[in-house]
């Protein structure tokens, strides 16, 4: 008997181990794949931040597209797992301020070369120990292509997305308003907001001879006229005439317009129109042709605009003003329980406060629209289905993108800025010296790109396009596997960005998976302290036993719980399944295996359910039902295998039928290749290392074993 299973086993012992054999083996790079792995097969594994540690949602990333590069591994594919590391932009330097803070030091008071060398070192030391973590997951991706959102190579690609863009006439620098985070000092893109409900005071002001309805106040001195619905018929005596309104500073006259923007029912049907601090009343203005006074700077505060009230912060100053409106009888009502949506940094959740200021845009219509006929088309199959809906809908809504961020960390925006007319000049070569406009003199832009316009050309710039064999070897990819909140984010601009660059859709399957909570179904947070490290689990349970346990009962775009208790059911699984080998190998050794003896009928039906139960498992797996096949996996080993077939032969060995002996032996064995075979892609640990010191085997690993099918069996 092989002395290994004398012992239970050890994941803490063998993972290690059989991670660096594999390592060693170069089969993680496709190139170094026998002659039988010929069609390439790709999944290109999404950017993990490189700004802190693997989080159970990454667990669920490397388990589910390790599952699919395995398969296709064995199904003979030449299988590539592209890995990478993202320098995450805006998040990473979110990060790094926290950690600024608790030293009591402000990236504010730092010159910016020094923030950026000190958020790179940051960096990269955290993707070093992201590296290592994900290969604790068993992650089988070609570490020798491992790439980085800040390697240059990918940096050039971007530049040169940039230049085409403003080339095509699909870029612009325009002074528009945005979100702007006054915590953080940048503008965010709408995806970078969240919208929540809450309750504030609704002020019913005094405008001359109307009444406005507001909960912005503070913002008063920059209104530039008052509107109406064009149908309400109660002010349409007003529309084009001026009112003289009475402010803390002075009278002021503004005009009436009508605009089918305004809602009747809101308040008294008539609103002020305040294009500098409101995304709505900006748009009003541009179709009123409306003058734009900025009241708020982007500190937060008043400014000299808003008189005596100049340098106060925004809630501050909204109690003042309202003070001073009541002592001269302006203020008609206020509404305490006024329910509305406003937008907060994703980030911090402080409230945004719109600002116009100059961005770079890309009018990303023209990019949509072609993926819009894509989907359509069914060129692009979602999984679970209803994300084809929820895309088309987002894409065919969208607005102009704002990719600058006035961060220190990412890629630098490479242009140039006329201190005359403000105008902006993509300048990739750094070769602009006077502005093209004016002949004014220029300076570099200081912005940053949007993190997501970086990662969003990550499938061609990874793989070198547009010459390199690799980008014409593995690109398009054959799926790509996310989660689903991601899905605007990411997915949708590396489709629109790769298609607009390459000519092709950059993947046509997408699988999304859902969130991971805790234990009780909850949103994990560090403040409420129930964030699991899934290495924690792994080196408690084994990284099989977490795999299966994240794995089993998650169905595409599904939130998934986990809990300690559902991981170790499964580490009792391997544990099992070591013993069952540790049983058919002590009964099967010294025999010969090669050739198929004559086998009883019992057996053959044996290994009749066996090639129908492969050919199931092989089905739910070509369709993504990973869950399903695992469960069923789970299901057959244990109670079919151990309880029913393993039991059942231990009364056929106790007899003197040797031809009987012979028939249970050569079933066991083949039962237990496949089954490991089968196994593999969900519990990549045990399955090689019992694979390791089989006494017969097809292949000197099992990560490279052929697949199971009729005629392996």
């Amino acid at each position: 008997m092989n002395p290994k299973f004398l012992k239970p086993y050890n994941p803490q012992e063998t993972e290690d181990k059989i991670y660096k054999l594999w390592e060693k083996s170069g089969f993680f790079n496709p190139d170094n794949l026998p002659s039988r792995h010929k069609d390439p097969f790709t999944i290109l594994m999404p950017p993990t931040n490189a700004n802190g540690d693997l989080h159970a949602g990454h667990g669920l990333v490397m388990t589910i597209e390790d599952i699919i590069i395995r398969y296709q591994r064995m199904r003979g594919k030449k299988a590539l797992w592209l890995p990478g590391t993202d320098h995450a932009g805006f998040e990473t330097q979110v990060v790094y301020e926290k950690k600024l803070e608790k030293e009591g030091r402000s990236r504010f008071k730092m010159e910016p070369k020094e923030l950026y060398k000190e958020i790179l070192n940051f960096t990269l030391v955290n993707k070093k120990n992201i590296v290592n973590q994900i290969k604790k997951m068993g992650a089988s991706c070609d570490w020798s292509r491992e790439k980085f959102t800040l390697d240059d190579d990918v940096i050039k690609t971007v530049h040169n997305t940039f230049k085409k863009l403003s080339d095509d006439d699909l870029l612009y620098r325009g002074k528009r308003i945005v979100n702007w985070c006054v915590k953080h000092q940048t503008s965010l893109s709408e995806l970078e907001t969240k919208s929540e409900e809450q309750t504030d005071a609704l002020y019913y002001i005094k405008y001359g001879p109307l009444t406005i309805a507001t909960v912005r106040p503070e913002t008063k001195f920059g209104d530039t006229a008052i509107a109406v619905n064009p149908n309400d018929t109660r002010y349409k005596d007003y529309i084009g005439k001026e009112i003289e309104i009475n402010t803390q500073i002075g009278k002021n006259k503004l005009k009436v317009i009508a605009d089918d923007f305004v809602d009747p029912k809101f308040g008294t049907g008539v609103v002020k129109i305040t294009p500098a601090h409101d995304i709505n009343d900006f748009e009003i203005g541009l179709r009123h042709n409306l003058e734009v006074i900025e009241v708020i700077d982007k500190y937060g505060r008043l400014n000299k605009n808003a008189g005596k009230y100049d340098g106060l912060k925004i809630k501050e100053a909204r109690k003042i003003i309202v003070e001073d409106l009541q002592k001269v009888g302006l203020v008609e009502k206020i509404d305490e329980n006024y329910k509305h949506a406003v937008k907060k940094c994703y980030k911090c959740e402080s409230i945004l406060e719109p600002r116009i200021m100059p961005q770079w845009f890309i009018k990303i219509k023209t990019l949509a629209k072609p993926i819009i006929k894509e989907i359509e088309d069914d060129n692009i199959i979602y999984f679970p289905k209803n994300y084809k809906k929820i895309m088309l809908h987002w894409l065919k809504n969208i607005n102009d993108w704002n990719i600058s961020r006035q961060i220190v960390w990412g890629i630098p925006i490479p242009a140039k800025i006329c201190e005359k007319c403000s105008d902006g000049f993509v300048d990739i070569d750094n070769i602009i010296t006077k502005c093209p406009s004016c002949g004014g003199n220029v300076m570099k832009e200081t912005d940053t790109f949007d993190t997501w316009f970086s990662s969003g050309q990550w499938p061609f710039a990874t793989l070198g396009y547009p010459n390199s064999q690799d980008y014409k070897t593995y690109y398009p990819a054959d799926i790509l596997e996310t989660a689903g909140d991601i899905i605007f984010f990411w997915v949708s601009r590396m489709l629109m960005l790769g298609k607009y660059i390459t000519g092709k859709i950059p993947f046509n399957k997408i699988y999304l998976h859902g969130m991971v909570l805790d234990g009780k179904g909850k949103k994990m947070s560090k403040s409420k302290g129930n964030v699991i490290n899934p290495l924690d689990l792994t080196e408690q349970f084994g990284t099989d036993a977490f795999r299966m346990g994240i794995i089993i009962g998650n169905t595409p775009g599904s939130d998934v719980a986990l809990s300690d208790n559902k991981i170790r059911a499964y580490k009792h699984f391997a544990n099992k399944l070591w013993n069952i080998a540790r049983f058919i190998i002590e009964n099967t050794e010294n025999t010969a295996m090669g050739k198929k003896p004559e086998i009883t009928k019992s057996d053959e039906k044996i290994i009749d359910e066996l090639y129908k139960f492969t050919k199931d498992a092989t089905k739910d797996i070509e369709g993504y039902k990973f869950y399903m096949t695992a469960e069923k996996l789970y299901h057959y080993i244990w109670h079919t295998l151990a309880d029913v077939i393993i039991e059942e032969s231990k009364s056929v060995f106790n007899r003197d039928d040797e031809k009987a002996k012979l028939s249970k032996k050569w079933t066991l064995y083949q039962i237990l290749m496949v089954c490991l075979k089968l196994l593999h892609p969900f519990t990549p640990f045990v399955t090689e290392e019992i694979w390791q010191n089989l006494p017969k085997k097809d292949s000197e690993f099992l990560m490279i074993s052929e697949w199971p099918n009729d005629k392996n069996l």
